[in-house]
């Protein structure tokens, strides 16, 4: 019987199952910033890495703030590496056109949230939730931010000390609602980070299967118990495992 639902919140709540970097590609080139998708990969992976070993982002920043800290390390990477040449080393129109990206990245994710603001409070009337989340110690600013404070328990990474892939952070938040893993269902975009995991430790789960970061990647679903391809089907998926 299920009794509680585990979500993670980056590309699951905020944007539907699109992974993040397709998220902010697309704030580039609505921005016209002219780069190749591959020199864009190359900022993200250095902005991730960036956020990973340093505290830029504070417990006090929305999702806005976030958002502009993030771009800004992304487009001083390609300035610096020579990537971004249409710049020309002209800092104020830097930081001028990552504001303007940062805030198509929250405008995207303040209309997506209309959905998926729905699914959550829909199932918070029949299970209690918790959110299982790799995130730099602001998540509970975010969820106040985008009206989401439905959580009656929030696991973060980096409150935490456990980062995804690891199992002990769905063990954290199973723990947190009181249940075995057998009575929470995982709900997650990520099949390696979420979905594996998760069912390594006995939960059911849920994958919302969208354009991830290599939309090649050979990943058959197997380990999942349900498949959904929006978070709108999610009411459904868990009523056909109760």
């Amino acid at each position: 019987m299920i009794k509680g639902i585990i979500f993670d919140y980056g590309a699951t709540l905020d944007t539907d199952g699109l992974h993040w970097s397709e998220v902010i590609w697309k704030g580039y080139q609505a921005s016209g910033v002219r780069i190749s998708k591959d020199v864009f990969r190359k900022a993200y992976v250095h902005g991730e890495r960036t956020l990973a070993r340093f505290p830029l982002i504070q417990p006090n920043h929305n999702f806005l703030d976030l958002m502009k800290v993030k771009i800004n390390v992304q487009t001083a990477f390609l300035l610096d590496a020579g990537l971004w040449m249409e710049m020309d080393k002209q800092e104020a129109a830097r930081v001028e056109l990552s504001n303007e990206i940062a805030l198509f990245c929250y405008d995207f994710v303040k209309e997506n949230l209309k959905k998926s603001r729905k699914v959550v409070q829909a199932m918070a009337k029949k299970y209690p939730l918790c959110l299982v989340s790799n995130f730099y110690g602001n998540i509970e600013t975010i969820l106040h931010d985008f009206r989401l404070d439905v959580f009656s328990h929030v696991v973060e990474s980096a409150v935490v000390g456990v980062r995804k892939p690891n199992p002990q952070i769905f063990s954290l938040g199973v723990q947190a609602l009181g249940l075995k893993p057998e009575e929470t269902v995982v709900v997650g975009d990520s099949y390696g980070k979420d979905i594996i995991p998760a069912s390594s430790i006995g939960c059911h789960t849920v994958w919302l299967k969208g354009k991830g970061w290599d939309d090649g990647a050979e990943e058959d679903g197997s380990r999942a118990t349900a498949q959904i391809s929006s978070i709108t089907q999610l009411l459904d998926a868990v009523k056909s495992l109760e």
